[in-house]
């Protein structure tokens, strides 16, 4: 069965498409015998995009996430189970998977709903603002402190606290969230004074904490509290009949944006949007098919599957020794701490090694700093 055009409704409020199967009856004689793997998937595909696209109203309840697979919708019915409660919940997956959208519908979905959902990515705060963005900070508590802060735990109180990138808090400071997390307690910074919050904690990460525990890199106690009820969000790789919905609805929502009027997808563009391997996921996807209105001067979505192809090219891995793989991977602790080798977050730590035993491996790798200068202890 091959792939036909898409064409987008003209209700610009769903996401449903119309897929023809374009020379289906004609042409099976001549391909029962040589239908190849790949076409077959597409075939299964097609039927269960069809299938999940007039199945209307199964996310009715879930506004913001596009799908219908198997996979997204197990990660749904968890949702629905944990969110009337106030558990801890843990989301894990790779980037660019909807991570926050799922915790968002937790939030959307439980008691808490009408409070505050207060998000804070730990990631992109620099490690020394960590603890005031959480707990806040009064006026002088540091150079620069000029008033009083609130912090995200406060500002979450009655409401639900979304703590993105969980993996990247600090190990000095992964106690303090321990704390709040059982006893509902915590100080500003520069007070004595012992606030208490009734918030409602959902974290993610990227992250194999349970690895980063065994590497000292993780509280194994804090990882206890926050992995109540895990759920673990698909990769686009394994929702391969989402992405012709997926699709469309980045279409529709980029057209009306720029004023386009973009109603059909090629079946030969769906076919490789499908073949792709999405290593950014629905980030990924949704930015191509961005660029993509963009490049597109007619009614017929025109993309760059160039440049698609391109980058699976460089994404695709080559075999490599197992003294490379070390270097590699020696190398990326050394920049993630800015080459310290010692210490609690030196990279000696982080690798579970002892330092002198680092920098015997990196002299026996011909491993340096870029500029030449000497690596600090």
């Amino acid at each position: 069965m091959a792939w036909g055009n898409a064409v987008l409704s003209e209700n610009h409020n769903d996401v449903e498409a119309c897929l023809t199967e374009r020379g289906y009856q004609a042409d099976i004689s001549t391909r029962v015998t040589a239908e190849s793997t790949s076409s077959a998937l597409f075939s299964t595909v097609a039927s269960r995009g069809r299938q999940a696209m007039s199945g209307k109203g199964m996310n009715d309840s879930f506004e913001d996430i596009v799908g219908a697979s198997r996979a997204l919708s197990e990660v749904l019915d968890l949702v629905r189970i944990v969110a009337p409660t106030s558990s801890t919940a843990l989301i894990e997956g790779e980037t660019g998977t909807g991570k926050e959208l799922i915790a968002r519908a937790i939030h959307q979905h439980s008691p808490r709903r009408d409070r505050s959902f207060v998000k804070l990515n730990c990631a992109a705060i620099p490690l020394g603002l960590l603890e005031s963005e959480l707990f806040g900070h009064e006026r002088g508590a540091f150079t620069g402190a000029v008033a009083r802060k609130v912090g995200r735990f406060e500002a979450a109180d009655r409401g639900t606290l979304f703590l993105d990138e969980i993996g990247d808090i600090p190990l000095e400071l992964q106690a303090k969230l321990l704390r709040v997390l059982q006893e509902g307690e915590f100080e500003r910074l520069g007070s004595t004074q012992t606030l208490r919050a009734n918030v409602r904690l959902v974290a993610a990460t990227n992250r194999d904490l349970a690895a980063m525990i065994s590497m000292k890199q993780f509280r194994s106690d804090l990882y206890y509290r926050l992995n109540v009820f895990p759920i673990s969000v698909p990769p686009l790789r394994d929702r391969l009949q989402d992405i012709p919905v997926l699709v469309e609805h980045f279409v529709k929502r980029f057209s009306e944006q720029m004023g386009k009027q973009i109603r059909e997808v090629p079946a030969e563009v769906m076919e490789a949007l499908v073949s792709h391997s999405w290593p950014g996921n629905i980030r990924e996807l949704q930015n191509f098919i961005e660029r993509s209105v963009i490049l597109s001067p007619g009614n017929v979505l025109r993309p760059p599957l160039a440049n698609l192809e391109a980058t699976a090219e460089t994404e695709s891995p080559e075999a490599i020794t197992l003294e490379q793989a070390e270097r590699n991977h020696i190398r990326k602790i050394l920049e993630h701490t800015r080459w310290v080798v010692s210490g609690r977050n030196g990279a000696a730590a982080r690798l579970g090694i002892k330092r002198s035993t680092l920098y015997f491996r990196m002299q026996k790798l011909g491993i340096s700093r870029p500029n030449g200068e000497p690596v600090p202890a």
